[in-house]
């Protein structure tokens, strides 16, 4: 998949060893939660990733290694998980502290929310919370809304691709 600069590659374990120095830095973590992982935190998480499915087959697991095209630099990642049959999409992005503000997070989102819909998925969302105002920026740019909804201090952002003008 790609878009006008950019380029998501699938997820691979061996993507593990780049990917630690882009996930890197505290302030990274300030509205996700979490820390820093290590590279065999990394390299375990891509294992699980990779395998694209839940354990009880009713997920699908889409992750992919956000790259520049102009040097293959992996800058943050994205990824879509898969519900309901097919209909229905949760999606996050994550660019590393170095690369933000350059509109890469919603470019990324926004080829990944059109490949879903290309794959028929018709409800897209995401979760942000309400004090991540470049999280909310790239989500509005994706074409989700605000809900109203609340879960685990994050608001639902929603986007139902049939209703779409």
């Amino acid at each position: 998949m790609t878009s006008d600069r950019l380029r998501l590659d699938p997820l691979a374990v061996s993507d593990a060893g780049e990917m630690v120095e882009v996930l890197a830095g505290d302030d990274l973590y300030t509205y996700i939660g979490g820390s820093a992982p290590t590279l065999d935190q990394l390299r375990a998480r891509y294992a699980r990733q990779v395998t694209g499915r839940s354990r009880d087959g009713r997920q699908e697991w889409h992750n992919w290694v956000v790259r520049r095209k102009a040097d293959g630099r992996a800058v943050g990642y994205v990824q879509a998980t898969i519900m309901d049959d097919g209909r229905r999409a949760e999606i996050a992005w994550v660019v590393g502290l170095p690369w933000q503000g350059r509109g890469y997070a919603s470019e990324a989102a926004q080829a990944m929310v059109a490949w879903l819909g290309s794959r028929g998925v018709v409800t897209v969302e995401a979760h942000v919370h309400p004090d991540h105002g470049a999280s909310a920026a790239v989500a509005r740019r994706t074409g989700l809304l605000p809900t109203g909804r609340f879960s685990g201090g994050e608001q639902l952002w929603q986007h139902d691709q049939e209703q779409a003008p």
